[in-house]
């Protein structure tokens, strides 16, 4: 599996961030796709522009607070970069951070980062010589499995691509995707739109991009993997 040069850059940031110190765990499609990695995965995944984060503390940490230590990191790690908040966190919303070019001015990624959110089970992961501490491969699932149980599967096709990937390399354990789903304080639905309105999920799927020339699977393809994946959660017929 190739890493974009953008890619690399963001395993740069995620390691001089989880080296500084500052209380973070990350998540999202940096770390899926280095745990797929670690498991063997070959195929090119879809890419990703951001970087997602979980910051756990017992003092909400303020915005200069937590612009400061991002800064300080990407510093000390001679990554020529800036950091600025454009969103601060709140109540179901997360911190939004844009990491921009010093010369230019020009946006290269943005980070979001939950605060004080449920703590999940975590491992440290290594890219091509980078290390960081993300989330386990059990919570992703676990999140997703979560997503796609409600009507939020049409929004969020890219869980479904996310399964499809995993399911090649990480066996499902229904007890411990539920027992994860309800440390975290998320739930199951009834999986109605996933199992019973296809066409628009297949819509929802034919209209994501896979960025970078990547291959794009047939849906039914997708489909049928993710479905048998976790058939084990889905509801009895």
């Amino acid at each position: 599996m190739n890493i974009t040069i953008e890619e690399k850059l963001m395993y740069e940031i995620m390691k001089a961030i989880y080296e500084s110190g500052i209380p973070i765990n990350f998540k999202g499609s940096m770390v899926l796709k280095a745990s797929l990695i670690e498991a063997g995965y070959s195929e090119e995944t879809r890419h990703t522009v951001d970087i997602d984060a979980n910051w756990n503390c017992d003092t909400p940490p303020s915005a200069e607070q937590m612009v400061n230590s991002f800064q300080k990191a990407l510093n000390y790690s001679d990554i020529d970069l800036n950091v600025g908040l454009y969103r601060m966190y709140g109540e179901g919303r997360s911190a939004g951070f844009e990491i921009t070019d010093k010369d230019t001015g020009e946006k290269l990624f943005t980070m979001d980062v939950d605060v004080n959110r449920p703590v999940m089970p975590t491992k440290i992961y290594e890219v091509s010589g980078i290390r960081f501490r993300g989330v386990a491969p059990i919570q992703m699932i676990a999140d997703k499995v979560s997503v796609i149980s409600g009507d939020k599967v049409f929004r969020r096709i890219k869980d479904v691509v996310d399964l499809y990937y995993m399911s090649n390399v990480f066996d499902f354990d229904r007890t411990a995707v539920l027992q994860t789903i309800k440390n975290c304080g998320r739930t199951l639905e009834n999986f109605n739109g996933f199992l019973h309105r296809t066409d628009d999920l297949k819509h929802s799927y034919e209209k994501f991009r896979f960025a970078g020339g990547v291959n794009k699977p047939p849906f039914e393809e997708v489909y049928s993997t993710v479905k048998s994946y976790i058939r084990d959660i889905l509801p009895k017929k």
